[in-house]
Order: C-alpha cells, then structure tokens, then sequence
C-alpha cells in the first residue's frame, strides 16, 4: 500500500507560487475546489510542470435536492475534464428526509458510473453524513458508497471521541477511498494545534482510526490511499482574541502532519 500525501490549498495565497512550495515540501499533489480554478489550462501546465497529483473537489447548493444535483452533475463535468483519481463531494444537505437523501446518493452513484471516476463523498457537517448514525443508515442501504473520511466532524457532531460509534467507524473505513486527516476534538472539528502535548491522546486516537481505514483498504486490494491533512486558516483555526493572530503556524502544522503519515506502517 502506497500512501499519497496531498496538499489543500484552503488557507493559502500567492497562485501558483503555491505549486513550488508544495512541491518542494514533498507532498505527491494538491487538493482543491473545482470552482476555485480561474484558469484550467495553467492549473493543468503547473501541476505537470512540478509532477503534482490533483484532487477534485466539490460542493454542491441549492434550495431543493433537484438543484444539489444539477449542481452536482456539472460539478462532476468539469472535474472530469482534470486528470484525477477521484474526485471529493461535499453533497445534499443534513436537512432533507432520509428518503431524499438516499435518492439523491443513488442518482449520484449513477453519475459517477457515468463518469468513471471514483466519488468520495465526505462525512461533514451540514452534509447528509454529518453524523455516524446518519452515515451508517445510509452505507447499510447503499454499501457501494464511496467515502472521504473526516472524522473531526464527527467528534464535534456528538461531543465525543466517538466511544459509542465503532461499528460507524468500521463502515467507513470499509468504504473509504480518500481521508482528511485533520485532528479534532469533542467541541471543535480542529485542535489548537496537534503538536502540542495536551492533544497527544487525541492524536493517538484519530492516527489509529487513519491506520485502521488504511488497513481496510489494503484488505480491499487498494495499491494506493491518498490523505490530505486538512488544517485549515482562521476563523477555522483558533486564533487570539483581542489580536486575532492565528496560535499556530497553519502550514507547519501541515508539514508535520506530512512527516508524521509518511512514518505509518502499511
């Protein structure tokens, strides 16, 4: 099993001084939003230019599921129009019924077809899989569901470090094709910063649940499982509040969330 270590750009500036950077750092390619390209020509030139992977990613709106998925759909076009290995979707909304929802995964599950591109759709908040319970439901009615793994969301969802949820967590490491390996905790979908000793228990529980999803998916046959550590900038990131700097460097965090997954044993 080969681990890809990707880079978002959420939170970071400069264009595509950013290639360089993440290149230069070590990361294997770069993870961002599809609508946030101005240029697909030049994003296309500079990921080959410094030989770095890319990962879709999209987020649908609208007032109605029939919106989310026209949304969706031309969403799903333009990514294809990139060199991907999957593509990430932030889809639908928590709110709609339970039926709406399945609907929606199963056309989505038909575009994807479609397509041929493997779909990831992320366990988040405001997302039909905010929640373990929800997501679990769901995966049982439709266990060809591709997932990206972002268990923060999850920790803050319940106010837990997901004790009561283990069979949530093993259904989607079964499924997980993509992981955001951000560390949070019962209030917050981000530490302060994981560095620091105070978060080492929490650290230790979100790398075993990473490691656990890895192992899925070399049971699966997967040669490959590509992580992004999603830290993100302020108001994301916790920060002072009388001068509103950030408590944390956002890109060393980054790096050395890099250096600790390149270590894992697979």
């Amino acid at each position: 099993m080969q681990l890809k270590v990707y880079k978002s750009l959420w939170g970071m500036s400069g264009g595509t001084a950013n290639f360089a950077r993440i290149a230069s750092a070590g990361f294997d390619g770069i993870e961002s939003a599809v609508a946030e390209i101005s240029d697909n020509d030049r994003f296309r030139s500079m990921l080959a230019e410094f030989g770095l992977g890319y990962i879709p990613l999209i987020y649908t709106e609208g007032n109605s599921p029939a919106e989310h998925l026209a949304d969706f759909e031309r969403l799903v076009s333009e990514a294809s129009k990139f060199v991907a290995s999957k593509i990430i979707a932030h889809f639908g909304r928590d709110l709609w019924s339970f039926d709406d929802q399945l609907r929606f995964f199963e056309k989505a599950l038909r575009i994807e077809e479609q397509f041929g591109i493997p779909i990831a759709h992320e366990t988040h908040r405001r997302r039909p899989l905010f929640s373990p319970m929800n997501t679990v439901n769901i995966l049982k009615r439709l266990p060809t569901l591709k997932i990206t793994a972002d268990l923060s969301h999850w920790c803050c969802v319940t106010e837990s470090m997901l004790e009561d949820h283990e069979e949530a967590i093993a259904l989607v490491a079964k499924n997980a094709i993509h992981i955001h390996s951000r560390v949070g905790y019962e209030n917050s979908p981000q530490v302060s910063d994981p560095r620091l000793p105070q978060w080492a228990g929490h650290v230790a529980k979100f790398e075993g649940w990473w490691k656990q999803i890895i192992a899925e998916a070399t049971l699966r046959g997967d040669d490959v499982m590509s992580i992004t550590p999603e830290y993100g900038p302020p108001s994301y990131q916790q920060t002072d509040p009388i001068t509103g700097k950030p408590v944390a460097d956002h890109w060393e965090i980054c790096l050395w969330a890099k250096e600790r997954i390149r270590k894992f044993e697979v």
